[in-house]
Formats: structure tokens, sequence, C-alpha cells
């Protein structure tokens, strides 16, 4: 089989850290040559890798964009939440940049593959790094990916997912990951983990839609099975089950945007008023601004 291509470890071995995306925003705002010089290093004020570090998490997270010429630009994802949430204050933001991260199978391949493909309850971390081996030989082609870097991912996922951290994984990340507030990962104890499903409160209704917008809009009907359990969709990047899905695609059809058609066996999705990816996430902030 051909190779297909993928990375790991681009994180330098450091997890996402509190204020790094808004550091990072405000840097390539400023100047988007920031990285040119030491990496950027010395303009974000950290260490040679930590600045590599925060450099791949905005690009991986859709944040920035890189030219040839122009350096490090900011997408239009990452203009809008550098004018509405810049500080991440709103969970809402925390949402999307873990779903384009969860989604992102070329410069996120770890992330892409435990959201998409460990379907387990709970695992051990010496479980979690020989699946995830497995699944990148299975997904890549590659029959020898480099281990020190699979378990590099592997840490850096339960430090980033799991409630108040994990130490064992990273013993000097005194700081806990904001997107452990996202609540898919608790530490049985020193070496158990368990997935959780969200509550549902925590993730709004157009953050399903987000995630869906671009195949529906493609395809115009997506089966419900496929939102569900299909690669990149909510049910996976979000960890939800089917009656969650339904209900959102309830909440979704009656604001308009969608048509839900559970006739006949059919359950099926229809676009009815489907904003772009952009829009949503503009109506969102423009909402929560003026709630």
């Amino acid at each position: 089989m051909d190779k297909k291509d993928y990375r790991l470890k681009g994180h330098e071995s450091f997890t996402l850290r509190e204020g790094w995306l808004t550091k990072g925003l405000n840097a390539v705002h400023e100047n988007p040559t920031v990285f040119s010089e030491n990496s950027g290093a010395d303009a974000l004020g950290v260490g040679t890798n930590m600045a590599k570090s925060i450099r791949y998490w905005l690009r991986t997270a859709e944040l920035t964009e890189e030219h040839q010429r122009e350096g490090v630009t900011l997408t239009e994802y990452g203009d809008l939440i550098f004018r509405k949430d810049p500080y991440f204050e709103d969970i809402f933001s925390l949402w999307v940049i873990h779903a384009n991260i969860s989604r992102n199978f070329k410069l996120a391949t770890s992330w892409n593959i435990f959201f998409n493909n460990i379907d387990v309850t709970s695992f051990k971390r010496e479980e979690l790094i020989s699946m995830m081996t497995e699944n990148i030989i299975n997904i890549t082609g590659d029959t020898t990916p480099p281990e020190r870097s699979i378990t590099d991912d592997c840490a850096a996922i339960l430090q980033m997912y799991t409630e108040n951290g994990d130490a064992a994984s990273d013993p000097e990340e005194k700081r806990t990951s904001p997107f452990s507030a996202l609540g898919f990962l608790n530490k049985v104890d020193s070496n158990t983990f368990e997935k959780q499903h969200p509550a549902m409160d925590s993730i709004d209704p157009s953050l399903i839609l987000y995630v869906i917008a671009d195949k529906l809009r493609e395809e115009e009907v997506l089966s419900i099975d496929d939102i569900v359990s299909g690669d990149n969709m909510p049910g996976k990047v979000f960890n939800l089950n089917r009656v969650s899905i339904n209900e959102y695609l309830d909440q979704l059809q009656n604001k308009g945007y969608i048509r839900v058609n559970r006739t006949a066996g059919l359950d099926v999705v229809y676009p009815a008023h489907m904003p772009t990816t952009y829009a949503i996430l503009e109506e969102h902030y423009e909402r929560s601004h003026n709630a």
C-alpha cells in the first residue's frame, strides 16, 4: 500500500498550555515574520523548542497559515477568534480548536487516531501506546514508526485532556492544559484512564453544525449513522453517543439549519439554511456578545 503522510511529535514534547494560543495570535498579528528569528523565542519570551511548539499548535489548530514569502498569517478563523475571544474565555473556542486539531490527520496524526480509531472506554498507558502504534502502521503503511515519538504523543494526549492533568506523563508540566476542561479523560489511578462523554451543556449545538457543515453541503445528505460513527464526524470528535447526537440534530432542525428525516428508517439529515463554517463561528460570537 502507498504510505500516507503523517506527523508525530510536532509539539516538541510540549502540551498546549494555558495562554499559548493567545500569546501566539498576538505575536503573529503584530509581526508575520515573528518565527523567522530564533524560531520566535525572543519575541514570545520562551525557549526555542517552546516557540516551535507554539507555532505548531497554532498551525495545527488552523489559527495560522504559513507562506514562503509572507511568513505566518492568521487564518479567517484565527482572525475571528483573535477579535472575538482572544483569551479563550468562551469554552466554545476551545471546542473549535479541539475539533480542528482532532480532525487534522496530516499534522496531528496521533490526536486524529485517538478520537477516530481508538474505541475503548478504559485503557492503561502502555495499552494506548500499543493501540496507537498498531493504528499508525495500519493507516499509514509505515511498518516502523518511531516508538519514542508515539510514546511522547500519547503522553501529550493524556496530559492535554485528562481532568486536572497527568503528572506521570510530564512531571514538569505544572500547568493543566485548558483542554482538560472539555471532560474527555478521567484518571482512575496512576496508570489507568477512562474516556468520558462530555457534558451536553458544554457543547453548543452549533459545534455539531460546524463539524458537519462542509460535508453536508458537499454531499447534500448525511446519514445519522455517519454523523455518529464516521471519521472526523461529531460522534467521534466529541465522543458523543447516538442519543446525544439526535438531541443536537433536533435542536439544529428547530433552528432551521438542517432537516432531519427519520421516516421509514431513513435516519438522514439534509441541509436547510446552511451557513459556512466561518459564519457558524461568527454567529456564535455575535450571540454570546449580545447575550
